[in-house]
């Protein structure tokens, strides 16, 4: 049950109703579940752009003077028909004290106004129940005579199981339960011994008495700001079913909430996400405004890394990962300072690392496993999360992430294409040494002009091909490289190799399209997207080119 900010906008035709874009705002119930006691307990949700507050129901004088203490003490006078009006639960024999979990509707309890379901009941006629087992309370209110006084104590963090039903506003309730209770659910009108013939003077409250009201207060807000989601419990890869937890940047936790059902769960997970990444833009726009063209951020967020263990065992650690400028940073918290971005765990130059998406989400009924690179074979990724992608980095250094979304996951690999793009358009181009047949040579790969081989002393260039041209290319994962073009004139395929001289790292340039070399492969290549025959047009369309450092496509 919920009741969102906004409403919700049909389907467009062929476009599922999951994919529209979430409430910003809204309401719901759900239960805070404890791991530790293993206990559910409900509250309500208020979601604002920039806020996540969780409510727990509570009783509050609204009326009169207020006693000194959270106590109510009310008399009941017992009817003939429908005894006290009332049923409870619970007891000393099953851990819980005894509560009011039935109120009926304009009998002795209702007609007070001052008992609730969730009430805990604490004494009975002076007589303390706290630690009483729920037959001698039965016992006790049965046989209390016509007018039984009683005290209470509503009890806010009682296992939702004792309180039927769930986020009732008020005593007025003749509902039952949501689920089925362990608990025995006793008296439902504890007529008891009445002595009385005639019908008596129903029970009800007197003027100066204090009022009271239930009502949901709010007891944590957790802000939003650089907020994380998780479904899975902390550093294993057990999903919790239908729940998800949220950590605030101050480390404030909302604990595990958990939904009734999936759906609830998703919708809240797409809320929630939406609205932390729209204040991680907001973030990002101001920071940039102090920031040199070169020096933007692309984009931010949080992900989870998988590590693995000295026994080979797998677990996962949350990390923060920025796009700014030149280089790919990894940080165990936000940058909030300028200071900050000198501590990052990682930082490495966007035209050392190649980026891979491993799971891909097409539609709501298949997973399709994404090969988006030509080329690449997967990396040993049986990362069960549902998506994750890698960034391999010079030497053979490796990272794979999971987010929560597959919105997330395109938002990533949208964001690795840009900032890639605008580094190699600021690099312009780069040269390395290699040689071929005895002499020494140099290979450029330029942004504007392609690949152009010259020799180093004489400077006379031996070919030059434009990226269009390339078809393929292939390496012995040593120091040998073989690239393969298409001659424009005779429509030939052209074979150069060469040895690279220098470290073991070799970028090269590669326009990809998922046609364009279906029979290539192995090599480490750059690469991106192209949906034209020609660099000139590419750059036109603003499509994307980046370069990369090759990584091994098979051991």
């Amino acid at each position: 049950m919920s009741a969102e900010g906004s409403q919700s906008l049909a389907a467009p035709r062929g476009r599922p109703s999951h994919l529209l874009v979430p409430a910003r705002t809204k309401t719901a119930l759900a239960l805070l579940y404890d791991e530790g006691l293993e206990n559910a307990y409900d509250v309500r949700l208020k979601l604002t752009k920039e806020v996540l507050t969780i409510q727990k129901q509570d009783v509050v004088c609204i009326g009169g003077a207020p006693p000194g203490a959270n106590h109510r003490t009310v008399t009941l006078r017992r009817q003939p028909v429908g005894g006290l009006g009332l049923s409870i639960k619970g007891g000393a024999e099953h851990g819980v004290p005894v509560v009011i979990s039935k109120i009926f509707k304009d009998q002795a309890a209702d007609q007070t106004e001052m008992l609730f379901i969730g009430d805990a009941v604490l004494q009975v006629n002076g007589i303390n129940v706290e630690n009483a087992t729920h037959e001698e309370v039965v016992h006790l209110l049965r046989n209390a005579g016509d007018d039984v006084t009683i005290t209470v104590e509503y009890l806010r963090e009682a296992p939702s199981f004792l309180k039927l039903p769930l986020g009732s506003p008020g005593p007025s309730s003749d509902h039952s339960s949501r689920a089925s209770s362990p608990l025995f659910d006793s008296g439902l009108h504890l007529n008891g011994h009445c002595s009385h013939t005639a019908p008596s003077s129903p029970s009800s409250p007197i003027a100066n008495e204090p009022k009271y009201e239930k009502r949901w207060l709010d007891t944590l807000s957790v802000p939003l700001s650089m907020a994380r989601i998780s479904r899975y419990k902390a550093g294993t890869e057990k999903l919790r079913s239908s729940a998800l937890e949220v950590l605030a940047l101050d480390g404030a936790s909302t604990g595990v909430l958990q939904f009734s059902t999936a759906q609830d769960c998703a919708d809240w997970l797409r809320s929630i996400s939406t609205n932390i990444s729209d204040l991680t833009l907001q973030h990002m726009k101001m920071a940039n405004k102090c920031c040199s063209p070169c020096d933007q951020v692309v984009h931010m967020g949080w992900v989870n890394e998988r590590l693995q263990g000295a026994d080979n065992s797998q677990n996962f650690r949350p990390k923060f990962l920025a796009l700014r400028g030149s280089s790919f940073y990894i940080f165990g918290a936000p940058p909030v300072s300028t200071l900050d971005w000198g501590r990052a765990e990682r930082a490495y130059n966007l035209c050392e690392v190649l980026f891979k998406v491993h799971k891909f989400w097409l539609s709501d009924n298949y997973w399709l496993q994404a090969n988006l690179y030509l080329g690449l074979q997967d990396f040993d990724c049986e990362d069960p999360r549902s998506y994750c992608f890698s960034v391999l980095a010079n030497h053979g250094k490796s990272h794979i992430f999971s987010v929560e979304l597959g919105s997330e996951l395109a938002v990533w690999e949208k964001a690795f294409q840009r900032a890639t793009f605008m580094e190699v358009q600021r690099t312009g181009s780069k040269t390395y040494l290699c040689s071929w047949q005895g002499e020494t040579l140099c290979f450029t790969v330029d942004f504007a002009l392609g690949f152009t081989c010259f020799h180093s002393k004489t400077k006379n260039v031996l070919w030059r091909f434009k990226f269009s041209q390339l078809k393929g290319s292939s390496d012995d994962g040593k120091t040998r490289v073989k690239l393969l073009f298409q001659n424009l004139d005779t429509k030939q395929i052209e074979t150069k190799d060469f040895f690279r001289k220098g470290p073991v790292t070799f970028p090269c340039i590669w326009p990809v399209t998922p046609s364009a070399f279906p029979g290539s492969q192995g090599c480490w290549f750059m690469v991106g997207l192209r949906h034209c025959c020609s660099l000139e047009h590419t750059l036109k369309e603003q499509h994307m080119i980046a370069w990369h450092l090759r990584c091994p496509c098979s051991r």
